[in-house]
């Protein structure tokens, strides 16, 4: 499903190590890795729980019956895979856009009190939900935002109403969201033990928002269930560790920043769970490829520079769906002052792909190995398969770099911080 375009870094002489990308396939797919406790994702396409998934599809539709928004409030891998997928597949501008399914909201993943007052406006006297992600409960930016919502929801519909309107993803059996959950008696959701934040967008975590938005979470897991399959049959041959091999291989040719790059501005936070995917992933006992993300071809107007020309650290990776799912054809125009009457008649995915082939062209020129991720369409399917194959590889490309790619040691050190400035008891 998902082709892989390596021609734009041949002239690099890649030499990929075809053993060390084999022992690290074989070291996660058996779980006899760093962290392997955290490896549910590999095998969740074929063994989700079908039970908990069709509730997941009923709270969907109950939310849509009695819901002009809902508000998802988590943090991280708590809403950005979620989002991700919504913005992909509807629009960035979903919101704004006539349909039938309610607006979705994110909150709880920051600490603005303006960003949240702003939401609290947008949102008015419309009926709303609340779906709660958190394995704990007690991280600070949506725990906040929970307590605020709570109470909103408490005062609009009273207690037994808000308990109908708020959906809790959490521990199976413990931690403070649990118990709450259990004591208000909210419908909960599970986030798997074996499955890390980064790598929960399949889960509850992200399947939830995203059937509130009206989008076919059977269509989703069905093209990672493929993906999963083709890596599986194919190994060290499959796309995904064919990617895993060549970034890995430019890392240690000092290619230590990663540019993810698209040319649709939906995949923009696509691209932000990619950078958190990888960044926790990979970020840790002093290595790691920094993963960074560029929307083309606005940013070919800001940021083409120094990809062409600055410091020659860059590998880019360049994710494009070959056919679009609403066409734009350029008018003729009599006078032509503008000059563009070369491009009558032509339609504007035509233009955006000749860009990206001119792009690449020039960046390789310019020093910048660049890999091509082509998908036939962006749909369900598609999705689902891509988020498995960035998974995929990058559980791949971490235990090749000799790290743990399940932890992330270096998230609780500005907490510890923060707690302390903020008077929390034992800090």
């Amino acid at each position: 499903m998902i082709k892989l375009d390596l021609t734009g870094t041949q002239k690099f002489a890649p030499a990929p190590d075809a053993a060390a990308c084999k022992a690290a396939i074989d070291t996660l797919v058996h779980g006899t890795g760093a962290g392997n406790d955290f490896t549910g994702w590999v095998d969740l396409p074929e063994h989700y729980d079908r039970a908990e998934f069709a509730r997941i599809q009923a709270a969907a539709k109950k939310i849509q019956a009695n819901s002009k928004a809902l508000v998802v409030i988590g943090i991280g891998g708590s809403y950005l895979g979620a989002r991700a997928v919504i913005e992909l597949l509807k629009s960035p501008n979903y919101n704004a856009l006539p349909k039938n399914t309610p607006d979705i909201y994110f909150a709880g993943n920051g600490i603005s009190g303006e960003a949240l007052s702003e939401l609290l406006t947008m949102i008015g006297d419309r009926d709303f939900s609340v779906n709660v992600i958190s394995k704990s409960g007690t991280t600070t930016e949506p725990a906040i935002a929970f307590r605020i919502f709570r109470e909103l929801l408490e005062k609009k519909y009273g207690k037994d109403g808000a308990r109908e309107r708020i959906f809790a993803t959490t521990d199976k059996a413990r931690g403070a969201l649990k118990t709450l959950a259990t004591q208000e008696g909210y419908e909960t959701f599970v986030v798997p033990d074996n499955v890390g934040g980064r790598y929960s967008v399949l889960t509850a975590v992200g399947l939830l928002p995203i059937a509130c938005a009206g989008i076919d979470i059977d269509r989703l897991m069905r093209g990672a269930q493929e993906e999963r399959r083709q890596i599986l049959a194919e190994g060290v041959s499959s796309a995904a560790a064919q990617y895993a091999m060549q970034r890995q291989y430019f890392y240690k040719q000092g290619k230590k920043v990663e540019i993810l790059a698209a040319y649709e501005p939906a995949f923009r936070f696509m691209a932000e769970w990619w950078k958190q995917l990888y960044g926790e992933s990979e970020g840790k006992d002093g290595v790691g490829i920094f993963p960074a993300s560029v929307d083309l071809t606005p940013d070919l107007h800001s940021m083409g520079q120094y990809i062409q020309d600055g410091e020659r650290m860059l590998q880019e990776t360049v994710v494009f769906f070959d056919h679009a799912r609403t066409e734009v054809r350029v008018p003729s125009d009599e006078e032509n002052l503008d000059g563009l009457n070369y491009l009558a008649g032509r339609t504007m995915s035509y233009i955006n792909e000749k860009a990206m082939q001119a792009t690449r062209a020039a960046h390789i020129d310019g020093g910048v190995p660049v890999t091509v991720l082509r998908l036939e369409k962006d749909n369900e399917e598609a999705v689902g398969a891509l988020i498995y194959f960035f998974e995929f590889a990058c559980g791949v490309s971490g235990y090749m770099s000799g790290v743990n790619p399940f932890n992330q040691p270096g998230v609780e050190a500005y907490k510890k911080n923060m707690f302390h400035l903020l008077g929390k008891p034992g800090y």
